[in-house]
């Protein structure tokens, strides 16, 4: 009988879902022992089901190949098989709040890969390196909810993740006002290039939502819990650009900040090199042993040789220097699917784990 938490994917066909597959397989903590997508799907072995539309350059793991996938709208059925579930779908807002807190609702923990619940007063969205502490609405959300173990818990959006970290690290220096241009890889949009053959050689200036995400999620990453909810941080000011770049994996930004006690760069790059955090704390499997990693070369951190530091969970940042408007700008780099996305929610699954928020059924 193996110990290993069993897992269920929800939405597992897809681009995210299928780097949970990746990423979960031979785990030391979860196991996945089933996958549900739409009931176009159902029926069919994994496999087949995404048979001419496998994304990854790794091969689709033994383990799961013949896993049945299950209609994911029968939350019932499946939620009784697992101990909890990833979700990464691909829905309408208000249908993915009622699918997922109709998985909490059966006592079965949610860890979301989607935007629906991010701003859901007593749902935590987490980093867990930064904001970890946000845990502890789980249990009024369980109160709302009428369940002992059952939750939601969500990831924020991937381009915040290039930069957040890096302004984490100086929040004894009081940022107040950011500047943040971010270009965004293609798997972003759940593409590569044989699906979006228009994004060779080209650039295109607008991401729908983007803009708004990244500039105000990381008010909630800093929030406080109040009244058994989460109430955004007022400071610092953020005004973002999102750019879609042809590149296949990796979300770079650059950064322009002035602080309320300006540090000089030596007091930057050693708050860079030292930071570490819960997951770090309690070495967790997914983590990084170095969260974020300074280049002194000019011209790093690069998309295609840096994006994959730390397994692809680090943060790179680079280019520090001062400037002539601002205290500061700066480079960072973080990896879209893996910290951005599924491995950023693995992680946060592993915190979960760790803290005694997700057990055995």
């Amino acid at each position: 009988m193996s110990a290993k938490l069993k897992v269920g994917i929800v939405g597992g066909t897809g681009m995210v879902g299928q780097r949970f597959v990746d990423l979960l397989n031979e785990h030391p903590w979860f196991e996945v022992t089933a996958i549900s997508a739409s009931a176009n799907s159902a029926g069919k072995t994994y496999e087949e089901s995404v048979q001419g539309r496998w994304k990854l350059a790794a091969p689709i793991p033994e383990a799961v190949k013949n896993i049945v996938v299950q209609d994911a709208s029968q939350v019932e059925a499946f939620a009784s098989q697992v101990d909890f579930i990833f979700c990464a779908v691909d829905m309408k807002k208000n249908e993915i709040q009622a699918l997922e807190e109709a998985y909490a609702k059966t006592g079965t923990p949610v860890v979301s890969n989607n935007s629906a619940h991010r701003w859901t007063a007593d749902v935590p969205m987490v980093i867990p390196e930064i904001n970890p502490g946000h845990l502890d609405v789980i249990e009024a959300q369980r109160k709302r909810l009428g369940t002992k173990t059952g939750f939601i818990a969500v990831k924020p959006n991937c381009s915040i993740q290039s930069y957040v970290p890096a302004l984490h690290a100086l929040r004894e220096f009081n940022p107040t006002q950011v500047v943040a241009s971010t270009y965004q890889a293609i798997s972003g949009a759940g593409k590569n290039f044989t699906d979006w053959p228009d994004m060779l050689d080209n650039v295109i200036p607008y991401i729908g939502g983007e803009e708004e995400k990244s500039e105000q999620e990381p008010l909630r990453i800093w929030g406080s819990i109040e009244n058994n909810q989460i109430v955004k941080a007022s400071a610092p000011l953020i005004t973002t650009q999102c750019i879609r770049v042809p590149v296949t994996d990796g979300h770079l930004a650059t950064v322009f900040v002035n602080f309320e006690k300006k540090p000089s760069k030596d007091e930057i790059l050693e708050r860079w090199l030292q930071f570490k955090g819960r997951p770090q704390e309690l070495s967790l499997p997914s983590a990084p042993k170095q969260f974020i990693t300074y280049f002194e070369e000019e011209n790093r951190p690069q998309t295609k040789l840096d994006r994959d530091i730390e397994r692809g969970m680090g943060v790179s940042t680079g280019r520090l220097r001062e400037d002539s408007l601002y205290d500061y700008k700066f480079v960072g780099l973080s990896h879209n699917t893996l910290r951005g996305a599924a491995g950023g929610a693995v992680l946060i699954a592993e915190l979960l784990k760790a803290e005694g928020y997700i057990q055995p059924k």
